[in-house]
C-alpha cells in the first residue's frame, strides 16, 4: 500500500520547465525602442522647425480644402526651389504678419504674362487648361488687363474661383517668394473630407 501511495504522489508531481530566451532578444527589444524614440524625435523636430500646422480660413479652396481644415506646410521645400504651377502654398499677403496665412494655388510663374478674359486664365497669351477651377471667373479684378510677373513673383488663385480673395485683388496682388511660408503638402481628415497628401 505504501508503495502504491508513493507512486501516485510521483505521478501528480508537476515539473517546472525552464524557458530559454534566444540570445540577444533583450538587446533587440531595446534597439527597437530606441529607433522608435529617435524617429518620433526627428519627426517632431521636422514639423516644429521645418513645417507648420495651420488651418484653412474660408471656402476659397473648396473642394480641395475645406474651411477650418488643418493642413501641414513644408517650409523647407520653398527655400530649396520655387513653387511649381499647381502647388498649393501658404503665404502672408505682402508679408503682413498681423493677418492669417492665406492658402492658394500657384497658377502663374515668374516672367509669365497673365490675363483673365472671358472667365478664363491666359498665360503668355495662351488659354490655360485649368484642372482646378471648374467655374467661369466672374470677376477678373486687376488681371482684366495683361501684366507681367516679376522675378520671384507668383500669381495665385483659390480653387473656388468666385469665392476667393487672391492675386486678382488689389489687397493681395502677386505673391513674392519671400512672403511664401511654404508648400501645403498634407491635409487632416474631417467629417466631410478624407485626409492625405495635397496633390497638384
Amino acid at each position: 500500500m505504501a508503495k502504491s501511495g508513493y507512486r501516485k504522489r510521483r505521478e501528480l508531481r508537476f515539473y517546472k520547465k525552464e524557458i530559454h530566451l534566444p540570445k540577444g532578444l533583450f538587446r533587440n527589444i531595446i534597439e527597437y525602442i530606441l529607433i522608435i524614440l529617435i524617429t518620433a524625435f526627428i519627426a517632431y523636430v521636422a514639423v516644429r522647425f521645418l513645417g507648420m500646422k495651420t488651418a484653412v480660413v474660408g471656402n476659397s479652396m473648396e473642394p480641395c480644402l475645406e474651411s477650418s481644415q488643418e493642413v501641414i506646410v513644408d517650409r523647407l521645400i520653398t527655400v530649396i526651389k520655387n513653387p511649381a504651377r499647381g502647388e498649393v502654398i501658404a503665404f502672408l499677403p505682402k508679408g503682413n504678419e498681423k493677418t492669417h496665412y492665406y492658402i492658394k494655388r500657384v497658377i502663374g510663374l515668374p516672367g509669365e504674362t497673365i490675363q483673365i478674359k472671358g472667365g478664363r486664365v491666359y498665360i503668355d497669351g495662351t488659354l490655360y487648361d485649368d484642372p482646378y477651377g471648374e467655374d467661369m471667373i466672374m470677376d477678373p479684378g486687376i488681371a482684366a488687363n495683361e501684366f507681367v510677373l516679376g522675378d520671384e513673383e507668383f500669381f495665385v488663385l483659390g480653387d473656388n474661383r468666385n469665392y476667393s480673395e487672391d492675386s486678382r485683388s488689389g489687397n493681395i496682388k502677386t505673391e513674392k517668394k519671400e512672403d511664401i511660408y511654404g508648400k501645403v503638402w498634407y491635409k487632416k481628415k474631417t467629417a466631410n473630407s478624407k485626409g492625405g497628401f495635397v496633390k497638384r
